[in-house]
């Protein structure tokens, strides 16, 4: 194996990590909804004419799971992106990145309410650690602040975005559809932009100024498709066990880059809070020994 198969997930993951830092600088230029539009309408316009052949094949298919394509359009690619964006008016792209690191977390908390997973010891303690490191990220080193109601309203988008994103994970692993990777990510993309459409027509300011411009361009072209090209030539080359392990280097990346072209300025909430949450997220995902609890005896007749 050549050691620049390595390259693709760190590719993927930079762009991913790029993306956070672009919520961000969207920030006044142009319209969370309508950023939000425009990246899945672009993405999947790109993506139409490789995958319509194939889709015209499936279409049958295509009508037969299109309820379910909808509602992973609208947690994967809706929910998450369009809460990153409208959360970035109102915290930084260091807790976008901090905060997004929970979502391997998410996903392993709804795969135990839906595929009926049986808890680990990672888990719990994991989530816990998790959950202590978050409280004390939000609340910016106060976590007595969580019972006074005195929370940022975009670091709790992000949560939610978070937890949609963990159970559309699950989702895909559960339904299992019939379509390859680009055809299956079209039809979730042409979804996407369709759940916005509404909000885009109505209430989204739809201009597109030479600022934005590249901004859009880079979360429809770059943290869309050649990001996920890359993940999947990861995938290929490395296999899913050391490919998914550059996961974990999102968060340090988007704060990074949040710090090196943003000026964001790191404190204590962010070390400490950050590292509680990470260190939470690699217990769940290494410590694999099944949750047992102890049942109580009956009593000797």
């Amino acid at each position: 194996m050549s050691k620049s198969a390595y390259l693709f997930p760190l590719i993927a993951v930079v762009a991913w990590a790029g993306n956070g830092i672009v919520s961000k600088m969207s920030v006044g230029l142009i319209d969370p909804a309508a950023i939000a539009f425009y990246r899945w309408m672009i993405a999947a316009s790109i993506l139409l004419p490789f995958v319509l052949p194939t889709l015209w094949r499936q279409r049958k298919l295509v009508q037969k799971h299109l309820f379910k394509l909808s509602i992973l359009g609208g947690l994967g690619m809706v929910a998450l992106q369009t809460l990153t964006y409208v959360a970035a008016q109102t915290t930084s792209a260091t807790h976008i990145a901090l905060i997004g690191s929970v979502v391997p977390m998410m996903a392993m908390l709804w795969s135990i309410a839906v595929l009926r997973e049986q808890p680990t010891q990672g888990m719990v303690a994991g989530s816990l650690l998790s959950f202590l490191g978050l409280s004390y990220l939000i609340t910016e080193g106060h976590p007595l602040s969580l019972f006074q109601h005195q929370l940022n309203h975009g670091d709790l988008l992000l949560l939610l975005g978070a937890t949609c994103y963990g159970l559309y994970g699950v989702l895909i692993k559960r339904w299992q559809l019939p379509f390859s990777t680009w055809p299956s990510l079209f039809l979730q993309m042409a979804m996407g932009a369709i759940w916005l459409l509404p909000v885009f027509l109505t209430q989204a300011d739809s201009t597109i100024t030479t600022q934005a411009l590249p901004l859009v361009l880079f979360a429809a072209i770059v943290a869309s498709l050649l990001a996920t090209f890359a993940w999947l030539k990861g995938l290929e080359h490395l296999g899913p066990n050391k490919a998914t392990s550059f996961m974990n280097l999102n968060p340090i990346i988007g704060t990074l880059l949040a710090v090196g072209l943003l000026g964001e300025t790191l404190s204590l909430h962010h070390y400490l809070g950050g590292s509680l949450t990470l260190l939470g997220v690699l217990m769940a995902q290494r410590l694999k020994t099944p949750l047992r609890l102890r049942r109580k005896r009956a009593p000797a007749a």
